[in-house]
């Protein structure tokens, strides 16, 4: 709403705002000139810190971690923060990946499921054109599935489409090409090591682990729906468990419904949040003996339906009073939208994800105890590029509506309980604001009257569909996508799914399967697929226009175009007839340079009278466990090592042993118990300080700390040093 003003015409931050709003214009058109002037081709060589991998065929796995991001800007991608910048880290991103075939090998599947936000429309067309250059037509776009598990504490800066080069800093290369890379190890290991094999399937309630954050907008659903559920979260999770021939077990993929946020927008250390860090649990269950990314058993959490889903499960409430702010505009009567959050259930962010990994993990390792539905039957998988800015949709017999061009609503801008935007923005907005209006039409332009109208009840705020320069803002080609295992069937989905929405369309998609003849099919959601296109509510909740609703790009009838969509690719399933399906529009590849507002590394410079790897802060003589032994290094650039080796481990933890009068590694960088932390000083210095968390169960002994680092030289020279900390003991006393 806008508000009445006495005096002066603008509030003093609003011309805080409107200042940083044409300086912010300024730098970006700067930087897309520079873009047309420097332009070259992007490229997928780079330098790998490596990655994991899951195999089948049935499946074998072998994980190597990979560190995505390294300790410095560039944004980390998920809450849109600008002062969420990666400051180091706390566990490694892994690919995870799993490769099905039939044993006469006419056909194969593969699901890789990867610790990062989302998967961007860059990437994947990426990894497709690798993985055509070593294995032709093997691994192809119907039958490779990549999907992030949507960890806010990963990477940005791997996307092709304007808005997200907003908000990552631009496009940067050494992280897409990390990605890209370890993707494609992880397959290249998985084919390597495909053996014979059998696949169950389980299914599970876990408890105590989420919420819905928009019920107002879940209770707009109709009652005798709801009825039908025992609450407004999907609980249950999807386990398929994967064996060899001979019973030995090889790995698992579960699908679960909640948001990897349990790690809040303070977090400045990358790290793969409670999905990833389940992942971790149940690898180490089952390979005993060894550091995290080491071991064959792999264990993927992938993400499902998660759209309104959080971890934060004391639900929200007012961060200075108190009270709570669970209304539908998640507001608090004294500071508004932006004091109200949501958190839990632990003490801290940190315990908090370990609560919900914990949870999670237990009910996947009872289900894969337990499972014994056994999966059997061909492999199959359909795949459409589709222009969601104009699909015709058949309600019904006479009613016929349609998608709109991509646009971002008011309550866009709000956030949510998990991660609150800024200024007078609220969710629920269904009017615009003029002061905001009138900023956009300034700066950005006016949304058209179609666009206004197609998006009806929203309020746009960024019309995103009609701005094109230099590049589209958002993708209207967008990718559909299932592949069935037997009787279980993927269906990879280019987003966030509301939870109603995620259960309409699974019972749209086994109804389709059913009414051709292959009835009972077990179908789950893949979320964030392929392609980001933000949120897909139902009809009803896109009425209320909460920060979901808001970030449905494609108009009201987003999820009704996706239900028509997926139900034709499980009749083409189901009918045999795949290869009718016309491929759609190919989605366009730009020619997009590394355009960034990253800072290129500068030499490193060690203090006076010191060198790269001395101990500035040394660590205590004697801990007890529960304690945290913490050294300081002097430091470099940690992204030296990142973008320029491809093995790199930036940690250890080692316990002497006097048997062999040597020293065991006994935790890594990979590790949750390790913390490393980059602070950049001034003059090129730096400090690196690691912590290491000891917890219950770590032997008594003699330990110590190793930092590995690489230092700059002018002319990109590049120096390997590591430094270590005194010996000290371990205690239970």
């Amino acid at each position: 709403m806008c508000r009445q003003r006495t005096k002066l015409p603008f509030s003093f931050l609003e011309i805080a705002l409107i200042t940083l709003l044409v300086l912010m214009t300024a730098v970006t058109v700067a930087l897309l000139v520079l873009h047309f002037v420097t332009g070259e081709s992007s490229s997928s060589n780079g330098k790998l810190s490596s990655f994991g991998s899951a195999q089948e065929e049935k499946y074998i796995q072998t994980n190597t971690p990979c560190i995505l991001s390294d300790g410095t800007p560039p944004f980390q991608m998920g809450y849109a923060n600008p002062d969420q910048v990666g400051g180091g880290l706390l566990t490694r991103l892994y690919s995870r990946a799993f490769i099905v075939a039939e044993p006469d090998d006419s056909r194969r599947v593969v699901f890789v499921s990867i610790d990062i936000g989302m998967v961007s429309q860059r990437l994947r067309l990426e990894v497709l054109k690798v993985l055509k250059s070593k294995y032709g037509e093997l691994y192809r776009r119907d039958n490779v599935i990549l999907s992030g598990t949507h960890t806010h504490s990963g990477p940005g800066g791997y996307f092709q489409y304007t808005l997200f080069w907003i908000t990552s800093k631009g496009l940067i290369k050494p992280n897409l090409n990390a990605i890209v890379n370890g993707i494609v190890k992880s397959i290249d290991i998985a084919h390597q090591n495909m053996k014979r094999g059998r696949l169950f399937l389980n299914r599970g309630v876990v408890e105590n682990s989420q919420i819905n954050r928009s019920p107002y907008s879940y209770l707009q659903n109709p009652a005798f729906e709801r009825s039908r559920y025992s609450a407004n979260t999907d609980k249950e999770m999807v386990m398929l468990k994967m064996v060899d021939e001979k019973g030995h077990e090889l790995g698992l993929i579960s699908w679960f419904a909640v948001h990897p946020v349990s790690m809040n927008n303070t977090n400045h250390l990358v790290n793969s949040d409670n999905m990833g860090y389940a992942s971790v649990l149940f690898e180490q269950e089952k390979n005993k003996d060894t550091l995290p990314g080491e071991g064959s058993f792999v264990a993927a959490f992938a993400s499902s339906n998660l759209g309104d889903v959080s971890p934060n499960t004391k639900g929200p409430f007012c961060i200075n009073t108190g009270e709570s702010c669970d209304n539908p505009q998640s507001t608090c009567p004294v500071g508004g939208a932006s004091m109200c959050m949501a958190m839990g259930p632990g003490t801290d962010m940190f315990d908090s994800t370990r609560i919900i990994a914990q949870n999670i993990y237990l009910k996947a390792k009872e289900l894969y105890a337990s499972a014994a539905q056994e999966l059997t039957g061909p492999l199959r998988s359909a795949h459409q590029w589709v222009n969601m800015s104009d699909v015709r949709v058949q309600l019904n017999a006479t009613h016929t509506v349609k998608t709109c061009k991509p646009a971002l609503g008011h309550s866009f801008a709000a956030g949510t309980i998990d991660g609150v935007g800024a200024f007078n923005f609220t969710q629920g907005a269904v009017e615009g604001d003029p002061f905001w209006d009138n900023i956009r039409d300034q700066l950005l332009g006016e949304p058209s009257n179609e666009t206004k109208a197609c998006h009806q009840p929203k309020p746009v705020l960024f019309s995103t569909g009609e701005m094109t320069w230099p590049h589209p803002w958002h993708p209207d080609i967008v990718d559909v996508q299932i592949a069935t295992i037997g009787s279980l069937a993927i269906v990879a989905v280019p987003g966030e799914f509301t939870t109603m929405s995620g259960r309409r369309l699974r019972e749209a998609v086994q109804s389709e399967f059913g009414s051709h003849g292959t009835a009972g099919m077990d179908v789950v959601i893949a979320g964030l697929c392929n392609v980001y296109t933000h949120y897909i509510t139902t009809y009803e909740e896109y009425q209320v226009q909460r920060y979901e609703a808001a970030s449905t790009i494609y108009g009201p009838h987003t999820l009704s175009a996706y239900i028509q969509l997926y139900r034709g690719l499980a009749r083409a399933i189901a009918m045999n007839t795949v290869q009718d399906l016309p491929s759609g529009p190919e989605p366009p590849l730009f020619n997009v340079t590394s355009l960034t507002l990253v800072p290129a590394v500068s030499p490193d410079r060690a203090p006076a009278n010191k060198t790269f790897g001395d101990v500035l802060q040394e660590v205590n003589g004697q801990y007890r466990v529960g304690e945290v032994a913490t050294v300081t290094f002097v430091g470099a650039n940690p992204r030296n090592s990142a973008e320029n080796m491809t093995e790199h481990n930036f940690l250890t933890v080692e316990r002497y042993t006097s048997i062999s009068g040597s020293w065991q590694v006994v935790q890594n960088d990979a590790s949750w118990d390790t913390r490393f932390y980059w602070t950049k000083g001034s003059s090129s210095q730096s400090n690196v300080t690691i912590e290491w968390h000891i917890s219950s169960g770590t032997e008594p002994g003699t330990y110590r700390i190793q930092y590995f680092g690489h230092y700059r030289r002018l002319f990109k020279q590049f120096h390997p040093f590591k430094g270590t900390s005194a010996a000290f003991e371990i205690t239970n006393l």
